[in-house]
């Protein structure tokens, strides 16, 4: 749902607990994810590479933001991007299941 009087990020009450990279079963198919664990809500992100080359600039020079971890930030600065998959899930919604690797 879009909502553009709040950006649900930015709020300074809000505390990340953990991030990282995940591979997501979607049926036939997988899905290179990052995720961000909230205090309230888990976001999922869907991880994008620039496929476009910048003739000569210095990717190393790109403005990352330094709360980032080491892994998104090298990311970031070599193009690449999240875009949110889906609606933040509410943790008091979401039930975890241990599953056997396929």
């Amino acid at each position: 749902r879009e909502n553009s009087s709040e950006n649900i990020l930015s709020s300074a009450k809000r505390l990340l607990l953990h991030e990282g990279r995940l591979m997501l079963a979607e049926s036939t198919r997988l899905l290179d994810v990052y995720l961000f664990l909230f205090e309230d809500f888990l976001l999922i992100t869907k991880i994008k590479r620039n496929k476009k080359k910048y003739g000569g600039s210095d990717t190393s020079l790109t403005p990352v933001c330094p709360s980032l971890t080491p892994e998104l930030q090298s990311f970031i600065r070599e193009g690449g991007f999240c875009t949110v998959l889906d609606q933040p899930i509410p943790l008091d919604r979401l039930i975890l299941k241990n599953v056997e690797p396929v």
